[in-house]
C-alpha cells in the first residue's frame, strides 16, 4: 500500500510546484462557485488539499478574512505559505491526511478540488464523508472537483475515481442538495487536456 504522506511529500519535494498536472493559473471555477454561495467574506473557508494553490491568494485579495488550508504534505503548504508572504499569518494552515483530520471548529465552506478523486477505497470515502460532516457548519456548502467520467483514470502514477452528478450525491448522501454543478476541461502545464466536474452542494438543515 501507498503511504500517501511520502508520496504527496515526494511529489513537492522533487517537482516544480508550478509544472505539476494540477496546476491552475487561475482557479476560476472554484472562485466562482464560492462566490455563488453567497457567503460573507468572514464565512469560514476550508481549502482541503489546497497545497501550493493560488485558490488562497485570491481568496485573501477578495477579502476573505477566514481561510484555512489543509494538505496532506508539509512542503505543499510551505511553498504557499512563502508565497503570500505577510498575509500568511491570516491564513489557518493545517497538515494533516483529511480521512483522518480533526476539526476544532466548524466551517461554512468545504472546497476540494482534486482529492477526493485519489481515495480509490471505500473506507477511504467513508472516513472523507464523515470528517466532511463532521467539519461543516448545519447548512455549509460542499464544493468538490474531480475528474469526470471519460476523463483520466489515473493521476501523479496513482489510480483515480471518476465523478458525475449522480455518483457524487450517493456519496455524500441524501443530507445534501446538489445546487449546482459544471464541465472544465484542465489543461496541465504541459498541455495535456483533462476534463473535470465540479459540484457545489448545500447541507440541508
Amino acid at each position: 500500500m501507498i503511504d500517501m504522506k511520502t508520496h504527496w511529500d515526494s511529489v513537492y519535494g522533487t517537482k516544480d510546484p508550478l509544472k505539476v498536472s494540477w496546476y491552475q493559473e487561475e482557479p476560476d471555477s472554484s472562485l466562482e462557485l464560492i462566490a455563488n454561495t453567497g457567503a460573507s467574506k468572514d464565512a469560514r473557508i476550508i481549502d482541503v488539499g489546497g497545497g501550493a494553490s493560488v485558490l488562497v491568494d485570491r481568496l485573501l485579495q477578495q477579502g476573505h478574512t477566514r481561510v484555512a488550508v489543509l494538505d496532506i504534505a508539509d512542503k505543499a503548504l510551505d511553498c504557499a505559505r512563502a508565497r503570500v508572504g505577510d498575509d500568511a499569518e491570516k491564513v489557518e494552515w493545517i497538515t494533516a491526511d483529511i480521512t483522518r483530520f480533526e476539526p476544532l471548529h466548524s466551517y461554512d465552506i468545504w472546497h476540494d478540488r482534486a482529492v477526493l478523486h485519489f481515495l480509490t477505497s471505500y473506507r477511504d470515502r467513508m472516513s472523507y464523508v464523515d470528517v466532511l460532516n463532521r467539519s461543516l457548519s448545519p447548512e455549509g456548502h460542499v464544493i468538490i472537483g474531480a475528474f469526470a467520467v471519460g476523463g483520466p483514470e489515473r493521476c501523479s502514477d496513482l489510480p483515480i475515481v471518476q465523478y458525475d452528478a449522480d455518483k457524487m450525491q450517493r456519496l455524500l448522501g441524501e443530507a445534501f442538495r446538489l445546487e449546482e454543478q459544471r464541465q472544465e476541461m484542465h489543461i496541465t502545464p504541459s498541455g495535456n487536456e483533462q476534463q473535470f466536474a465540479f459540484f457545489r452542494f448545500q447541507r440541508q438543515s
